[in-house]
């Protein structure tokens, strides 16, 4: 709780049960100024404005995108002020964009000196907007305060190593990542942990320490692409200009999307695995169901790692086997599409696992909202050549895989295409648009699974290609569409699923070594002991094991 000037304070990210301690400390209002679902391991506001209830305390939700502070959003929040009952605590992910909204709600009443002053006093450097304090918002392009060869947006699987890929072909670039995260996560590992498997902080890493060396870390938010003037305007309107930009922010986890959801999370029996503070409450509920219902929901895709949902019934399955409570259990798979897999090899194996885990498989259910006191989801039912409908189910447990969409910044952009992804070649990962843009990674449009997996193959083509193309040639490397989605259908055993555009199978072993279509002891080994290390010590370090880019060929170039 950072004292700005005396009745508001700002700060980080808070649970609610820091709010009994933002009460004991004399605070009678709460502001949130961050959207829901900005990162993985955050409660959302509706969590907070309950404790803040309860607490006796005003809240006040007030959104702000990351990199995007409006004058709309300033005067909302000077309004706030004027209305609530001070002392006022406002909150973002680190207090910076609540710094921010104080000092151009202040604009009009204080000196820019004074307010940068005591923003600086309270731990945070407003100088990166102190042109649009004094000249009423507007932000020039025409310069930037910043300049590299190449700028990456978004320090994931796909920027660490796309990164670590080029300063392994050309030490001297000079490059920046754009990420205002403090953590970076092992995703591919909270499957794991809703198992039982791993402990979540295994899949956490500060991201200081992973950002490759000479690589230059911008600690900010992108609010804007404008590629006409090879621009990228960061949150509080700084403007960073590039050479080549690598676009590979990851995607948007929209909790929102069902209603009731955000409010039940980690509570009431309702859990997921694509949240890194809830993969061990599933692991939780798991081990503490003995009898009733388990219900496990997938969305309409695309979503990142199209197995994930599954694999969360296969493990609990097995769990609820080993214990003998499975006979007590029903079990619910809801899937929004209409297969099991999207690649017809892998499913009769998969079948097995549903048969033997007696569990039912729903297809067309798209989860639309959840009363968690009730423990009651409703789906709409959207069958062909049927008219919709919806249905409420019961449930004691329930996985929710939230629906997915690229990040907002990224859906507005030029860069998209008309479903808000980036618009890419699928071979050479290059912007049909713009020649110096490259994209991997979940945000881009080639239609590949959405995996670490796919990021591995990814990073190289793409530095192949921009090294290409700053030595004056065309493109020189493509990707096939690989990706991985390790299936752990139960503890011990994995069924493999490697594939390319259009599902053909691209695997890695021999036969005799591993067959992806049935369930296997090494490609457990895989994902248990062998892949965490690959992820943090090779792919993020430049270390192209099993991922060198494939040479450019004509059908693809074309």
């Amino acid at each position: 709780m950072n004292r700005i000037v005396d009745g508001v304070s700002v700060g980080p990210q808070v649970a609610a049960s820091d709010v009994p301690r933002i009460a004991a400390a004399g605070f009678r209002s709460i502001i949130c100024n961050r959207p829901d679902a900005e990162g993985a391991d955050q409660p959302g506001h509706d969590e907070i404005e309950r404790a803040a209830r309860e607490a006796g305390l005003e809240f006040r939700f007030l959104p702000v995108t990351r990199g995007t502070v409006t004058d709309e959003t300033a005067e909302a929040f000077a309004q706030a002020l004027a209305e609530l009952p001070g002392p006022v605590f406002a909150y973002c992910r680190t207090g910076t964009r609540s710094a921010t909204l104080w000092s151009l709600a202040e604009a009009k009443r204080r000196p820019l000196a004074e307010i940068l002053e005591k923003t600086k006093a309270a731990g945070y450097d407003m100088h990166g907007v102190a042109r649009r304090i004094a000249n009423g918002g507007k932000t020039p392009t025409d310069t930037g305060d910043a300049r590299f060869e190449v700028v990456i947006v978004g320090a994931g699987a796909g920027g660490i190593s796309v990164a670590a890929s080029l300063k392994s072909r050309r030490p001297e670039l000079d490059i920046a990542i754009i990420d205002p995260a403090d953590i970076h996560y092992y995703q591919p590992g909270w499957t794991m942990v809703g198992g039982g498997i791993f402990e979540a902080s295994e899949t956490a890493k500060t991201m200081g320490s992973l950002i490759p060396k000479g690589v230059h870390w911008i600690k900010a938010a992108v609010a804007a692409f404008e590629p006409e003037n090879d621009a990228i305007i960061l949150d509080g309107c700084r403007v960073v200009k590039y050479d080549r930009l690598v676009v590979c922010p990851g995607l948007k986890l929209n909790w929102a999307g069902v209603q009731g959801l955000e409010e039940s999370l980690g509570r009431n029996g309702v859990t997921s695995n694509y949240r890194y503070d809830l993969a061990p409450y599933t692991w939780k509920l798991v081990s503490d169901l003995k009898s009733g219902r388990a219900v496990f929901t997938q969305p309409p895709m695309p979503i990142k790692c199209a197995g994930a949902p599954q694999k969360a019934m296969y493990l609990s399955a097995d769990a609820w086997r080993r214990r003998g409570v499975l006979g007590n259990i029903d079990i619910d798979f809801m899937n929004a599409g209409g297969v099991l897999f999207g690649v017809k090899d892998y499913v009769p194996a998969l079948m097995e696992y549903v048969k033997k885990y007696d569990a039912r498989l729903n297809f067309f259910h798209d989860l639309v909202a959840i009363d968690g006191p009730s423990k009651k989801a409703t789906f709409r039912v959207s069958r062909p050549d049927e008219a919709p409908m919806e249905v409420t189910v019961d449930f004691d447990m329930i996985h929710v895989c939230p629906p997915q969409t690229a990040p907002d910044f990224v859906r507005v952009s030029p860069l998209a295409d008309a479903a808000g992804w980036v618009d890419v070649d699928q071979a050479t990962l290059r912007h049909k648009t713009y020649a110096n843009i490259w994209s991997l990674g979940d945000a881009m449009n080639a239609p590949n699974a959405k995996t670490a997996a796919a990021a591995r193959k990814q990073a190289p083509t793409v530095a192949e290609n921009i090294v290409a193309d700053i030595e004056g040639h065309s493109p020189v490397a493509q990707y096939d569409g690989y990706g991985s989605c390790p299936l752990t259908v139960e503890r011990g055993k994995i069924v493999l699923a490697e594939f390319g555009y259009g599902g053909t199978l691209k695997p890695s072993f021999p036969r005799w070594l591993v067959d992806g279509t049935r369930p296997s002891s090494f490609a457990w080994l895989l994902k248990e002991k062998i892949l965490p290390p690959i992820y943090w010590k090779a792919m993020l370090r430049g270390r192209e094991w099993m991922a060198r880019p494939e040479r450019l060929t004509a059908r693809a170039a074309k």
